[in-house]
């Protein structure tokens, strides 16, 4: 049995930004199966999708990914999030980490950075059983 490559949701206001990371994830062992510009559309397509990963920008419109984070990993504790930043504050990774998030891509990035953190977040997830409900 073959072994499907995780899938990918990419959520970023900006086009350039989803454009690179698409480019980048799709040359390696993923599938990219979506993208959004806004925490709004995010989480809608993180119920009708159920990615594997995403990959969420901190700053965006409407819903920000602090927020989103926090909703999808309530109600999606098994999807791994990696967060996304131009501008990682203290408070923004503590409160990221608190929140669920399974590693930071800081902006600029490059593709050893991104497949790097990415895979760290995805075999780590992959090892350890989620038992929120201890916490």
């Amino acid at each position: 049995m073959s072994r499907l490559p995780p899938r990918v949701l990419i959520v970023d206001d900006n086009d350039l930004m989803r454009t690179l990371l698409r480019t980048i994830l799709r040359s390696k062992q993923y599938e990219v199966i979506g993208e959004a510009g806004n925490g709004v559309d995010a989480l809608e397509l993180a119920e009708r999708l159920r990615p594997d990963i995403i990959c969420l920008d901190i700053l965006m419109p409407e819903i920000g990914g602090l927020e989103a984070l926090e909703t999808i990993k309530t109600l999606y504790p098994q999807i791994v999030v990696v967060m996304v930043t131009g501008s990682p504050s203290v408070d923004n990774v503590r409160e990221a980490i608190q929140g669920g998030a399974s590693g930071f891509i800081i902006k600029p990035f490059n593709a050893g950075k991104v497949l790097d953190t990415v895979n760290r977040a995805w075999q780590s997830a992959r090892k350890l059983p989620i038992l929120q409900e201890n916490l």
